[in-house]
């Protein structure tokens, strides 16, 4: 056995299984079981893959030959098209390489690239077990409830003031898994300045960019487009997670990072579905029918969680209203003597607790890069039937709140969930 297995035996040795992936194993065991469960574990887009790209996935079913390792030629015009008429920015077909989801590209980038990760917290339970698994250096850079959870240019800075030379790769991801939480331009115009001025390679997760509530998604690489790698994919905005076809779009002056990527993804992956591809042009395309798709999708998510928010709220639970994707990340410190009273003295044991007690299924907040006896966990609000709610939304007029009564008909088990999880609370 070579040294490089040797070293790489002991960076999986002890690595649990995605903490997302493990809690949707376990509420599905229990559901098996005859359980009641709601599953606010997994973040998994409550809706369906839009018709038109349904449609285009059938009539490409047949594709069965390779297609070029960083993607259907067709398909990187069709993302870089996408990003500049969102952006105002200038990528062409040859900035971009499609891969088996996002989360492999993400693998093999610091596979690649020799530095530092740099992630903000609370953050995905998975950026940093990948860095672990290459080797690389993971440092968690501080923020606040007070301040949304979203990092600061100052934070930035400070940080990497101690040594303004080394290598670093900062990932940051808006509207952001775990809170549901994004940045304003100032707030990206900011982070940019630090990053350009200790030449930072900025991975900016955009992948819940298309679910911002209001569609008012900003990219980082409007303000640092020669240091920005902007990430995209199907899996959040357009229902197609287990489709797994994700978007890496590199600025030109990166273009040796993206050869490198390439060379690797040759001797792994090789190519990407090709009937994927084939219909991720149709999603990428837009049009009237994704622009439909879009605006229900994201009037539910707003309605769900202004609803969720004002129950907690009110029920003495600290949370920030969610402003895209679908998650909160809610904080129990006002319930913490309580806790303890009842011998709860982490997050995890918060949440096995509340599962047992009550069936709803949430993740801790020490998955996602917080102390242990933090008292907050994360919640995807995505357990309801997104073809029913779309549809049901879709013979509203525009400006028509969705208001409880659309939520009962349509989102009940994310109603119950929620009251369930206050009644848990107030019972302490």
């Amino acid at each position: 056995m070579g040294l490089s297995n040797i070293n790489l035996n002991l960076n999986v040795r002890g690595l649990p299984v995605s903490a997302t992936l493990d809690i949707n194993e376990k509420s599905n065991k229990l559901l098996a079981e005859g359980k009641q469960i709601y599953k606010f574990g997994l973040g998994q887009s409550p809706f369906p893959v839009p018709q038109v790209v349904v449609n285009e996935l059938r009539n490409n079913a047949h594709q069965k030959d390779y297609l070029p390792v960083r993607g259907y030629q067709p398909l990187r015009e069709a993302i870089a098209n996408y990003l500049n008429n969102a952006h105002n920015l200038t990528f062409s077909g040859d900035d971009i390489i499609v891969g088996p989801g996002s989360k492999e590209l993400m693998f093999i980038i610091q596979l690649v690239y020799y530095g530092d990760l740099l992630i903000p917290t609370p953050s995905w339970v998975s950026y940093a077990p990948q860095a672990e698994i290459i080797g690389r250096h993971v440092y968690w850079l501080k923020t606040s409830e007070d301040n949304k959870w979203l990092l600061t240019a100052e934070e930035l800075d400070k940080f990497c003031s101690s040594d303004a030379t080394k290598p670093r790769i900062l990932i940051l991801n808006y509207p952001n898994n775990p809170t549901g939480l994004t940045y304003t331009k100032d707030e990206l115009k900011s982070i940019a300045e630090v990053a350009r001025k200790y030449g930072i390679i900025v991975l900016s997760d955009e992948i819940y960019g298309e679910t911002h509530h209001d569609g008012n998604h900003y990219s980082i690489a409007k303000y640092y487009p020669e240091g920005t790698i902007i990430s995209t994919g199907l899996s959040k905005w357009c229902g197609a997670g287990g489709w797994r076809l994700g978007t890496f779009a590199f600025p030109k002056n990166l273009r040796w990072l993206l050869d490198a990527m390439a060379v690797v993804a040759s001797e792994t992956f090789t190519s990407t579905s090709a009937p994927i591809q084939y219909a991720a042009v149709r999603a990428f395309q837009g049009g009237i029918e994704i622009e439909r798709y879009l605006w229900n999708s994201r009037r539910i998510l707003k309605a769900i969680g202004s609803y969720m928010h004002e129950k907690f709220i009110s029920t003495g639970i600290s949370v920030d209203k969610p402003e895209g994707a679908f998650y909160m990340f809610p904080s129990f410190k006002n319930f913490a003597d309580k806790l303890k009273s009842r011998s709860i003295l982490n997050s995890s044991q918060m949440c096995s607790q509340i599962l047992e007690d009550t069936g709803v299924a949430i993740l801790p907040g020490s998955a996602f890069g917080r102390p242990s006896e933090e008292y907050t966990a994360r919640l995807a609000y995505v357990d309801f039937d997104g073809a029913k709610a779309i549809a049901s939304v879709e013979v509203l007029a525009k400006d028509k709140e969705l208001d409880i009564e659309f939520l009962e008909k349509n989102c009940e088990k994310v109603i119950i969930a929620t009251e369930r999880l206050c009644d848990w609370f107030k019972s302490l």
